[in-house]
Order: structure tokens, then sequence, then C-alpha cells
């Protein structure tokens, strides 16, 4: 992320360039108010006290799942803290005058048959899944994919175009590989119902583990050093082996063809979660502290103290530290990520394919954008949105928070423009505003060791007063995880208070 890695990786010419003025800016509310957490800065007095039998911190979707199931269960005694204004996590969403956009997760993938328990209940009450099939609306509509290549765009994110007779055949031995992986019943999602046999596999990295395997296809390394970009924020030599194989071998066969998004990414279904828990849940509240008091757990906010028997905490564990003496450590890693939303005035002019829903630029250090107005229904549009994103998963995630914070807009929406460039020309005669927001500890890495290690396995298992009900316990950042771990968390907090089944 400093100057030589950007040269490395092809983003030269970040001067900007003759064009129209652009509007835009950060849009990260959420890193102030972080690092005033992080920087100890003096607290407020509370101004009141409540007494509540559970106390849920964190609005993303481990906690706003946590509050479902509990409302499910006919238990309404409980409140939602949530530092941000708006809830949802990873799964926020913003919207201007043409579509509504994601500001991260932007889409689930379909279950695959045996699996997914909870996410067939949630979507059923939804409206997604009625009578054993997927609502074809919400189903990512076609195209979906294409990866731009050697001058032209292709079907697919598996490289096709120059690909040889060698790499055709180690895409094939791979997918075969991953089969049988799958069929073993170790790879899983939620991953805690799996065998888990295979330990020794989060002791190397992908990369280590494909070279092990006699796979040396650039294209196919580059393929699978995508995906952990993509769902890790990780580099495949950073990322555990068995957390890179789960990524092939854990979606299994489809019902039907996915994924399921919408607009606004996954922030659909946290709208619809949120309206659920709306009375429980209190918005621009940031917890300042929480200690055990007697045989209760006391919780700050700036203006409320909470006196609970049981905290649920579904927000990152990286937090916990700053507002908990010996708070436990889960001893994970956390990766920076840009996601952009840029406005579009007119579509750029194509080099092959139409554009898809997943549009992704091979050799780029970014993960390509996807087409907010994609799933509409109107047959024309003039306008529309797109959502970039960026895992920053070169060099130390250190070094790249210290060059979020200190980079200007300008730099960021210039490196944007850069990296387009290599597939639409004019890119810049067709975006009048690009709105970027920083998130300096997107997502939990399963880096090597770490999935298998025994703090986060013990955290897992953890019972009693205060849990742990986070993804970061998973170890990976996706839908199904928050889901498992936020009911999960419900479910042992019913258990404590003796309204378990």
């Amino acid at each position: 992320m400093n100057r030589r890695r950007f040269v490395s990786a092809g983003l030269v010419g970040l001067t900007a360039k003759a064009e129209r003025p652009l509007a835009g800016g950060f849009v990260d509310s959420s890193m102030e108010m972080g690092h005033r957490l992080r920087d100890r800065e003096a607290k407020a007095r509370p101004r009141e006290t409540v007494t509540v039998p559970v106390v849920i911190v964190g609005g993303g979707m481990a906690g706003l799942c946590a509050g479902w199931r509990l409302l499910k269960r006919g238990f309404g005694d409980f409140v939602i803290l949530e530092m941000e204004q708006q809830a949802g996590g990873n799964s926020r969403w913003g919207e201007n005058e043409i579509s509504a956009y994601p500001w991260a997760a932007h889409y689930l993938p379909v279950p695959s048959r045996g699996e997914g328990r909870l996410v067939h209940e949630l979507m059923e009450e939804l409206g997604v899944y009625q009578d054993g099939h997927w609502e074809e609306r919400h189903l990512c509509h076609s195209p979906q994919e294409r990866l731009y290549l050697h001058g032209r765009w292709q079907e697919g994110l598996e490289p096709e175009i120059a690909a040889t007779r060698a790499d055709r055949q180690q895409y094939k031995r791979f997918h075969e590989q991953m089969a049988e992986f799958e069929a073993s019943g170790e790879f899983v999602i939620p991953t805690e119902r799996g065998h888990r046999k295979r330990r020794e596999w989060d002791r190397l990295s992908m990369t280590a583990w494909m070279q092990g395997n006699g796979y040396d296809s650039k294209y196919l390394h580059w393929l699978v050093d995508y995906a952990c970009r993509d769902d890790y924020g990780a580099r495949a030599k950073d990322t555990s082996a068995w957390a890179g194989i789960h990524y092939f071998a854990a979606r299994g066969e489809q019902e039907d063809k996915g994924p399921l998004t919408w607009a606004e990414g996954n922030g659909w279904i946290a709208r619809r979660l949120i309206e659920k828990v709306r009375k429980q849940l209190r918005t621009g509240a940031m917890v300042q502290s929480v200690r055990q008091s007697g045989r209760r757990q006391r919780i700050e906010t700036a203006t409320t103290v909470y006196e609970a028997e049981i905290v649920i905490w579904a927000a990152p564990a990286f937090l916990l530290p700053y507002v908990m003496e010996e708070a436990p450590r889960l001893g994970a890693e956390y990766s920076p990520w840009i996601t952009a939303n840029l406005t579009l005035d007119r579509w750029p002019e194509e080099a092959g394919l139409p554009v898809a829903w997943d549009n992704v630029i091979y050799g780029s250090p970014a993960l390509g954008y996807v087409v907010a107005t994609h799933q509409s229904l109107r047959t024309r549009l003039e306008r529309t949105v797109w959502t970039y994103y960026w895992a920053l998963a070169d060099g130390s995630p250190q070094e790249n928070r210290r060059q979020l914070v200190e980079r200007p807009w300008n730099y960021w929406k210039e490196a944007i423009l850069s990296d387009l460039e290599r597939a639409h020309r004019d890119i810049r005669q067709c975006v009048t505003r690009i709105d970027i927001m920083r998130m300096g500890h997107a997502m939990v890495r399963p880096e090597v060791g770490f999935l298998f290690s025994e703090e986060r396995e013990r955290l897992a298992r953890a019972e009693g007063p205060f849990l742990l009900a986070n993804s970061d316990v998973s170890g990976l950042s996706i839908f199904e995880e928050a889901q498992y771990r936020g009911v999960g968390g419900a479910e042992k907090a019913l258990r404590r208070l003796g309204r378990g089944g």
C-alpha cells in the first residue's frame, strides 16, 4: 500500500488527470467512533440505569439474528446496542435517486441440499423460500459473472482466454479434488457441523497446499488467490489451506441457480430483521464499558447503564480489550477494506460481453464491482450505480490501516478510476460521484494456524453470562456463520435463563 507497492500493482499515474469534477467523499463515521474508543477518550456520564435480562452488543447480522431467535422463542425482554446510526454491520446499505446499493455484503449463496437449515428458516419467513422453491425474483439474473482478460470480457471467472491444455487439465483435477472434499462431510456451513479431521491443513497456507499438490497453473493460482481475497481479505499465501479449500468445497449441490441478491445486497435482509427487532434496537449507542457487578453484567453507553444477567457480544471481537478488563482474546487478525459506490450517468463502452452483475478485472489489486441496478426489471436504465470492492491484502494490515486514515479521498478516487480504466477507457466520462467507505477491520482473517487454534475453539464452545456470538468466532466472515453464531448465542442465553427448550 506504499508507493512502491502501488507501482508494482500497476496503479501508476495516480495524479489527477484532466476530467470533469467529481462529487463524493468518505462516509465512514464508525472509523472516528472506533478511534475514540481505542484512544480511551473521556467517557460521558450515563444519565439513567435500565435493568434488562439480556443485552446484545452489536447490530450487525449476528446481533440481529440473535434478536430474531429470541423473539421466535417468545422472549422479547432484551435490547440490541448498535454504535452506528444504521444497524446492519457489514450488511449496511445506501440509496440515491437511481438505486439502493450495498456497502459491503452483496449476496447470499443458495444453501446446498441438506445444509443451511437456519438460512432456509429465515428465508422462508421473509418470503424468499416458498413451497420448497426459491423465488426467482431474488435469484441473480443473467449474466452473473464476467472476467476482463487480455483486452476483452469473458463469461465466468475461471480464466479461459489463452488458457492452455495444461491449465484446463489442472482446472479439472482441482474441481474433482474439491468435489471429493465436499463429499467427505468435513467442509460444511456452518463449519462447526463438519467433521474437521484435516486439522493439519490449517498449519499450511493455501498457496503451499496447491504447490504441494502439483498445481502450478498461473491462472488457477490467480483464481484461488482471488477467492481468498474476496471472502477473506487475504492473499492465498497468507490464508489457511483449510479455509481456502472450504471456499471451494463447502457449498455443495445447489437447489436452484444462485446466488440470492438484491439492489442493496444483504441490506435487503438487514432491513427486514431490523423491522422485526425495532422495539429492542438502540442505534447510536456505543458501548463504553462492560464489567461484572455482583451477579449482573454492567454495560455502559454515553447515556445509559444497562444491568443485565447475560451479555451476547455480537460486535467484532477486536473491540473487547477497549471496553472490558481481562477481556477474552480471540487472537485474530482483521482485513482492511475499501468499498466505493460510483454513480454513473451513462454506461461505458464495452469490449466483448455485456455488463454482468459481478465484473472482475484480471490482475487488478482490487476485486471488481457489482452493478446495483442489475436486478431491475426495467428494460433500459440510462444511469446506474456500481459498488467497487478492494481488500487491502498486500502488506501488513496495520500499515494498510494507517494508509486508510492518512490518504485523502482524492488519492483513493484516483486509484479506483485508474484501476477501472484497465477495462473501461471512458470511465472518467461516465462517473459523476464516488463515495468511499474505509473499513479498518472489515472482516476476520483465517490466517495460517487460526481456525484450529486453542483460543478460538475454546471461545466457540464457551457458556456463561458473557457470550461471544460474532462470525469472528468461526474465523470466516460470511452470513451463514454470523447467523449461526447469533442464533447460538440466543439459545445459550435462553438456557441460562431457564427458558431453553
